[in-house]
């Protein structure tokens, strides 16, 4: 689900915390990460739900309009084109999605205030007020309704926001990563999809990306003191304690990708912490990176600490 990007941000978060705290224990930073990690996931599952309860928030007004004292024609005939959503239904009788939610115990209960709000402000975009105008919606239209507000709208509604950081520390910096896997989810599913059809799991690869995460966790910490010296050294015009606590963690992560992964071509590592480096850090940060990073690959090169596996690695 979540890619080698993704897993970088997390990682960089978890050292940004461990270069903040007192506690040097890293059995437990390592517990955290780890935590921090599969938390995302019980958020994802939140998401993918989310139009499931707010169909439920459209039935229960529909039902509450036709027991009123004196009903009107709207709440006699009801606009049921959201309600009857085929790919709602789709999300709602998905067995994995159900499954997991009810194993994790995941789901919006407690939570009607936020879905009443979610359901007004969902109704008030002009996605959904054209939607319901539609005669007869296709899959197709009940699919782009639900994609084109998430993504737009509701997403970025500060009482869901609110919600997730109230439950969880790890899920404040999330949101972002976490909500473009569930669009990518969302726009997975095809009008034939059955039941049966597996959400995103959490690996791509298990095996593969648990090592990768551990080896750059514990070798950036153990390397810490190595690579602010050579960073030290190559920022000479500096203190490194006037430069941001961010650029320095990023750069002493990319020194231990290069050494500690000689199947990632140097290009792939300088690129990704340039790219993290505009959204975690300060605006000049990518560009002050890149042009110091270029200098300590090449001493880590002269050094012999750099060993890239397979033609066209190095360059």
């Amino acid at each position: 689900m979540f890619n080698r990007r993704h897993l970088r941000i997390k990682l960089l978060q978890a050292l940004y915390a461990h270069e903040q705290g007192a506690d040097n224990n890293l059995v437990k930073a390592e517990s955290e990460l780890f935590h921090s990690i599969n938390r995302m996931y019980d958020m994802y599952l939140y998401l993918l739900l989310l139009y499931v309860e707010l169909r439920d928030v459209a039935i229960q007004r529909i039902e509450d309009g036709q027991k009123k004292r004196l009903p009107s024609h709207e709440d006699l005939h009801p606009n049921t084109r959201f309600v009857a959503n085929k790919f709602i239904s789709q999300l709602s009788e998905n067995r994995g999605l159900k499954s997991l939610t009810d194993k994790g115990k995941i789901n919006w209960m407690g939570e009607g205030e936020l879905m009443k709000r979610l359901f007004k402000m969902l109704t008030d975009t002009p996605e959904y007020q054209s939607y319901m105008k539609i005669e007869k919606p296709t899959y197709d239209d009940d699919q782009e309704v639900v994609v084109r507000t998430f993504r737009r709208h509701l997403v970025n509604h500060t009482g869901l926001h609110e919600f997730f950081e109230e439950r969880s520390i790890y899920w404040v910096d999330d949101l972002d990563i976490v909500a473009s896997m569930t669009y990518k989810t969302l726009k997975l599913f095809k009008a034939d999809t059955p039941p049966g059809f597996q959400l995103l799991p959490l690996w791509k690869d298990e095996g593969d990306e648990l090592e990768f995460v551990k080896t750059l966790f514990r070798k950036a910490i153990s390397q810490s003191e190595e690579n602010t010296e050579l960073i030290h050294q190559y920022t000479e015009n500096w203190e490194v304690d006037r430069i941001a606590l961010m650029d320095i963690i990023l750069m002493k992560m990319a020194m231990t990708e290069v050494r500690e992964f000689p199947q990632i071509p140097i290009k792939v590592t300088l690129n990704e912490y340039i790219e993290i480096a505009k959204y975690y850090s300060t605006p000049k940060s990518s560009t002050f990176i890149n042009g110091v990073l270029d200098k300590l690959f090449s001493e880590l090169e002269t050094l012999g600490k750099i060993n890239k596996l397979g033609r066209g690695l190095i360059t």
